[in-house]
């Protein structure tokens, strides 16, 4: 086995991802998820979405989300944007950090916001100039790396060449999307490896779905290629409304449990975390899939020495 990381990053999409494929819960709610998620340790977040009601009417209070949440000191919180318009209302907010995405699969992508990939990589190359000349950073998500709810298998060729595009485009880092769980660590094997043949120095953030039970597993082959950045949103939350069964994002506290019994630092205080996956079962009145919320404190693990 590879040279495990002795830390690693984790961004909660919680209160974005997680909550965009949830039934509408009031503004108040999306706050106290926010901000207690704050409080956990963790010190990126990606608060918001700025798209438009009728396509996510789940982020439609965005602004007002972000005008009431705390906004802890030493966190960085991001806000993911589909096109120019969105870019401006998350600088008018005053976001600093910035997502915009593109899926690997034409058709995806066509789903997502009604357009071609490479009509998205042309507008995506005129949006990071726009944020790096209001002094943002820029990052591009490349949904449906590991394959498309409507297309099956994408080639891993094909997403390192959109890396390839946008890097020479200007992004700041690049984060790659399992958008349909069909992710395997045989796929996560042949995509890093494939996006660092073409542009080795970029950096790299990988956001597996749990959907069909191989989040953990991708996370430890990634974690083996040297990969210390991941997206996990509290509960397991989360999912796309335009990619059919693609439910459950990576469980944070499941992450963070496995992380800290191999000796890995995520600086995330993990009954903390499973307080706060117990407030969003609250707030969300049902049950969420996460393992580590109902297995007792005994699974609790610290870091071992």
């Amino acid at each position: 086995m590879s040279q495990m990381p002795a830390a690693v990053s984790i961004r909660e999409v919680g209160p974005r991802d997680g909550l965009q494929n949830e039934e509408l819960i009031p503004t108040g709610a999306k706050v106290r998820l926010l901000d207690a998620l704050s409080g956990t340790g963790v010190r990126r977040i990606e608060a918001v979405s700025f798209v438009h009601p009728r396509a996510i009417p789940q982020m439609a209070d965005a602004d007002e989300v972000w005008r009431q949440a705390g906004k802890a000191e030493g966190v960085r919180y991001s806000a993911l944007v589909p096109n120019t318009k969105g870019a401006q209302r998350a600088l008018t907010a005053g976001f600093t950090e910035i997502e915009v995405v593109v899926s690997a699969s034409d058709t995806h992508n066509r789903r997502n916001v009604n357009r071609s990939t490479d009509e998205s990589l042309d507008d995506i190359a005129e949006l990071i100039d726009l944020l790096h000349g209001a002094g943002a950073r820029a990052e591009v998500i490349v949904a449906t790396s590991f394959g498309c709810p409507y297309e099956g298998d994408v080639d891993p060729g094909r997403v390192a060449g959109i890396v390839e595009r946008v890097v020479r485009d200007g992004a700041d880092r690049v984060a790659f999307g399992d958008t349909t769980g069909m992710g395997t660590p045989r796929r996560v094997r042949e995509l890093v490896t494939a996006v660092r043949d073409r542009e080795p120095d970029v950096p790299v953030l990988l956001h597996f779905h749990n959907t069909r039970g191989t989040a953990l597993a991708n996370l430890l082959t990634a974690l083996e290629l040297g990969i210390t950045e991941f997206d996990a949103s509290v509960g397991g939350l989360g999912g796309c409304p335009y990619a059919p069964g693609a439910s459950g994002n990576l469980a944070t506290e499941e992450a963070v449990h496995m992380l800290h019994d191999m000796g890995i630092d995520t600086g995330i205080d993990l009954d903390a975390l499973i307080g706060v996956a117990e407030l969003a079962e609250e707030l969300l009145g049902k049950r969420l899939p996460s393992g580590v919320l109902r297995a007792g404190p005994r699974s609790r693990l610290t870091a071992r020495p």
